[in-house]
């Protein structure tokens, strides 16, 4: 993709497009954003974000509206695709939301690029996709574990005996354990194929626990930090499902940016799906600690003891592929990204609609 590129952003009004958008503008592209401004991101009267930069060219509609992506799409050189619903639990109940969201959309958008042939395509595909992360075992083989059974939470047996977490490369295969990652692994899926046979090239970019400022503090099926972080802002205790002691890589949404960015610039991992993480793994215990000290209000974690399905115990980024393909270094060290979403968070005002979604996954029976 060349310099001065106009790049069409779906879902670019959100967390990691409208910072991807910063990114895209410090490089000298135009940026232009398709985005439903859903009332669970945005709010009920939502109307464009404070934040979005007064450069992006907003255009607001759905992206299974196949009129609204032409009319995004006209003269842009380039896609990324962040358009997508985001939550796992909430994706177990809302399965044909979820499905239309993100299967349809995407597939509104391919048909419409299949005549617009732009020049680069790069598609936010997900962690979630692995399931369980890689493991190995006493003789330090590699092992790709079945998902945790039903029963086996129900005993409260978190851990997979006898194994290790280890970091996790591109080549473990799928283990798709809820409907949104389901949906992630067809958005991925799709947007390669499609890429592949209209000559388009194409990059996914599986994307592990994004954080940072602008993530939506209101809705209860974001980012696990923001959550714990709504939950501090309203004097109350980060709830923290199983023992708290199941591992994950946490990337600011700064280094998520510079990856998109250099996935449309460069032609390395054309063809490819890639890691976008951290390279380090922390647990989801010493996270909730750590924001709470952050933001200076200190609230010992809530241990539920409770299981949602769904859930898997450890997955963190093996990010080798991302280095050698793009060039991708983290820059954001977890302390310094806490202490600037904490900053952040001075200011915010967050509804905790925690307990409610909790509720309704055990009313579902989604809680053991």
């Amino acid at each position: 993709m060349s310099a001065a590129s106009t790049v069409l952003v779906t879902g670019g009004a959100g967390f990691i497009g409208s910072h991807l958008a910063d990114e895209l503008l410090s490089r000298g592209h135009r940026v232009r954003a398709l985005d439903s401004l859903t009332p669970q991101v945005h709010g009920d009267e939502a109307g464009r974000p404070e934040y979005l930069a007064g450069d992006v060219e907003l255009v607001v509609g759905d992206v299974r509206d196949p009129d609204a992506v032409r009319r995004a799409l006209a003269g842009a050189d380039a896609v990324v695709h962040l358009a997508a619903r985001v939550g796992v639990g909430q994706s177990m109940y809302e399965i044909a939301e979820y499905t239309s969201a993100n299967d349809l959309g995407t597939a509104v958008l391919l048909e419409a690029l299949a005549e617009s042939r732009p020049a680069k395509l790069v598609v936010a595909s997900s962690m979630s996709i692995y399931g369980e992360g890689l493991y190995r075992d006493a003789d330090g083989r590699e092992v790709e574990p079945a998902e945790r059974t039903r029963e086996q939470l129900e005993r409260r047996e978190w851990e997979l005996a006898g194994l290790e977490p280890a970091p996790t490369p591109e080549r473990k295969r799928p283990g798709l354990s809820s409907i949104y990652a389901l949906t992630k692994y067809d958005q991925e899926r799709a947007c390669l194929v499609c890429g592949a046979a209209y000559g388009i090239p194409t990059v996914a970019l599986r994307l592990f626990n994004a954080y940072g400022t602008r993530q939506a503090l209101s809705n209860p099926y974001t980012g696990v930090l923001a959550i714990f972080a709504s939950r501090l802002l309203n004097g109350r205790a980060p709830r923290v499902y199983e023992d708290g002691l199941q591992r994950r890589d946490f990337v600011s949404v700064k280094d998520v940016a510079r990856a998109f960015a250099l996935a449309l610039e460069r032609d390395g991992a054309d063809g490819l799906a890639v890691n976008v993480g951290s390279g380090r793994s922390v647990t989801v215990l010493e996270i909730a600690e750590q924001v709470a000290a952050a933001t200076g209000r200190p609230a010992e974690p809530e241990i539920t003891g409770e299981a949602r399905v769904g859930d898997i115990r450890h997955c963190f980024a093996d990010i080798a592929l991302a280095r050698e393909t793009l060039g991708y270094e983290p820059q954001v060290a977890l302390e310094g990204g806490l202490a600037e979403l904490a900053a952040w968070l001075e200011g915010q005002v967050a509804d905790d609609r925690a307990d409610a979604a909790a509720g309704e996954l055990e009313r579902r029976g989604l809680t053991l």
